[in-house]
């Protein structure tokens, strides 16, 4: 890699840093190819990113970002998964990290909010935004039905009255 490309990653890196609600550092321990593949489409799929980059231009990457706290973790052979939505690239990462242990949590970060492995996976626990968006709108629908229901039993009572007074007088 020469100087350029060092230049673009640590650029690209940065720009990252800055538009992400979360950091997850993992450590990888000879994952195979077919392994990797999988967690690369897990972590896409649920809206994030993973990239495997050098840690001394991660570091020069995260100066200036709230993920400052992240170059402790940046030691041995470490990748980066982040997503704007504060769930979603931990819990990718915590749910693939439950069916191979050749993948270790280091550590993350949420903005400058520095996160150690337990943290992460409780951070994987939460709902994400889609999660927490949909039940918003249930709540919110939920008295508008109720009310609609309340206001059409009383006409269903009466109708009810009637018909049976009907079959009662015939």
């Amino acid at each position: 890699m020469d100087r350029s490309q060092k230049a673009d990653s640590v650029a690209q890196l940065n720009a990252a840093f800055n538009e992400v609600g979360v950091a997850v550092v993992t450590r990888n321990l000879g994952m195979s190819v077919a392994q990797s593949t999988d967690l690369r489409n897990r972590i896409r799929a649920a809206g994030a990113t993973y990239k495997v980059a050098k840690n001394s231009l991660a570091k020069i990457a995260i100066d200036g970002t709230d993920y400052v706290g992240l170059g402790d973790f940046l030691t041995g052979p470490t990748a980066i998964a982040t997503s704007v939505d504060p769930v979603a690239a931990a819990k990718a990462v915590v749910d693939f990290a439950k069916t191979t242990d050749k993948i270790e949590i280091v550590g993350g970060s949420m903005g400058s909010q520095v996160l150690n492995a337990d943290g992460v996976k409780a951070l994987a626990s939460m709902p994400s935004l889609d999660e927490l968006r949909a039940k918003l709108i249930g709540l919110v629908q939920a008295p508008a039905t109720k009310i609609a229901q309340l206001s059409t039993a009383p006409a269903a009572k009466l109708a009810r009255v009637f018909g049976a007074y009907a079959d009662k007088a015939a």
